[in-house]
């Protein structure tokens, strides 16, 4: 029998993922009071969203204590990795102290609370150069500081999970649809192309590098991959991982060459030496047959029609 919560923390709610995913959970547990939180200054003045900052331990344990919810799906993170390498500590204290704060404050005050850990691929780090897809089993060995707060906390979960704490921690690759930051490459791409059609920038598009190869999911596949992980949460041991993928690489030259396709655009491309990261990967490919065996998923979105959607919301927020 599926697991029908009836109170749902979503930490991080009004982030790129976070938007995707309470619409996702509104149409999937209609009955269900969803609990919005995010930190303070990003509600955008909806007085339904909770306060919730990471680095705050003592808030963070107030709001699970207030709320009691029976399903937390934590997103809330220091999620950019060029980010993370110039600030680490900011990480480290959001990734690690914040997320083991917020599965402590379950454990006292929600113990029957079902927590889905939004963990990352990048956790993984070094073992992707191994070349074969990565199963759940692979060494982590996170190759820059987001990576590895991420792998910190996926393993400090684990091992609460072994003294009570009903967590499920899931490891997602690369997800891209509109709303997102042009912080993270696919957006980055899209928010060039609309500036160029709107002729608010020449016709050149700035890049990183552009010979990795990435595994992309659409967000509202990964957002689906949640939902079905909460109904089958009570069939899911406690410390599952799983990971998220699609189990196709992409090169990133040819997604920009697709983008500039569909969008009309001709435009030179010219890589940034500033944009390189020290310790980028070649390519990032795992396996998902564990979620696809214990959550019935698979990404069904068209890979074109996501590429569409992010050039259209970016041209909507560059008339804006």
């Amino acid at each position: 029998m599926s697991f029908s919560p009836s109170r749902v923390l979503v930490t991080g709610a009004t982030g790129f993922v976070g938007r995707h995913l309470t619409a996702a959970l509104r149409a999937a547990f209609p009955a269900a009071e969803l609990v919005p939180a995010s930190r303070a200054g990003e509600a955008g003045g909806d007085p339904a969203v909770r306060a919730f900052d990471l680095m705050d331990v003592a808030g963070v344990a107030q709001l699970v204590a207030d709320v009691r919810p029976d399903a937390c799906v934590h997103l809330a993170a220091a999620a950019a990795v060029a980010e993370s390498f110039a600030d680490p500590d900011a990480a480290w204290w959001a990734n690690v102290d914040g997320t083991r704060a917020l599965a402590a404050a379950v454990m006292r005050h929600a113990p029957e609370c079902r927590l889905l850990h939004v963990s990352s691929g990048e956790v993984y780090g070094l073992s992707f150069n191994g070349g074969a897809p990565l199963d759940e089993a692979a060494t982590l060995r996170p190759a820059n500081p987001y990576a590895a707060a991420k792998a910190a906390a996926d393993l400090a979960l684990g091992e609460m999970a072994l003294r009570g704490l009903r967590v499920v921690r899931l490891r997602p690759l690369n997800h891209v649809g509109p709303g997102q930051s042009a912080r993270f490459a696919v957006a980055a791409f899209a928010r060039q192309i609309a500036r160029i059609e709107a002729g608010a920038q020449p016709p050149v598009v700035r890049t990183g590098a552009l010979d990795r190869q990435r595994d992309f999911l659409d967000v509202r596949d990964v957002c689906d991959a949640y939902v079905s992980a909460l109904e089958r949460a009570d069939a899911l041991p406690a410390g599952t991982v799983l990971n998220i993928a699609s189990g196709r690489l992409r090169r990133l030259g040819d997604v920009l060459a697709d983008m500039l396709r569909i969008a009309g655009v001709r435009a030179e491309v010219e890589q940034e030496q500033a944009a390189l990261r020290p310790t980028d990967l070649a390519a990032t490919a795992c396996s998902a047959e564990a979620a696809r065996a214990a959550l019935g998923w698979a990404p069904r979105r068209d890979w074109d029609a996501t590429l569409a959607e992010t050039i259209d919301s970016w041209r909507a927020a560059v008339r804006a």
